[in-house]
């Protein structure tokens, strides 16, 4: 599961994140055909800027992702990108969307991060021990 190191011209590196953001308002709306398109969106995104996505779920009010991104992108770049043209794309593959959020903002603001070690990932920890077993959970990798 990415243990490798990955290298650049002067680097090698090793450097996994644990995120998790949620939809404004803590909506629970990722289901059904809204939870594919979010989950093809958001593996674009991150296939674009290069960043690996290691493991991820989307819940139905929230989404966890395990992530491999270069230093030469800092995590906050990162996400404000990701958070940025995924909201739009959502907006224009789903127009019935703007009724509910209205200025085409679709992620809450502010995000959860912490690096992941060698030995472990607290993304199994936090998604197992606060997370419902049956909420209907789908994997984005």
């Amino acid at each position: 599961m990415g243990t490798k190191a990955h290298s650049l011209a002067h680097t090698k590196w090793l450097c996994k994140y644990h995120i998790v953001f949620t939809p404004k308002y803590r909506r629970k709306i990722i289901f059904a055909q809204l939870r594919e398109s979010i989950k093809e969106i958001l593996q674009c995104l991150c296939k674009y800027k290069g960043v690996e996505i290691l493991e991820g779920h989307l819940m139905p009010d929230h989404v966890h992702m395990l992530v491999s991104i270069p230093p030469k992108i800092s995590v906050a770049n990162f996400m404000g990108y990701l958070k940025g043209k995924s909201s739009l794309m959502i907006f224009d593959k789903h127009a019935n969307l703007k009724y509910k959020f209205g200025n085409r903002k679709f992620w809450a603001e502010g995000y959860y991060v912490s690096t992941v070690g060698l030995r472990g990932c607290p993304a199994y920890i936090l998604l197992y021990q606060f997370s419902p077993k049956d909420t209907g959970q789908s994997k984005v990798k």
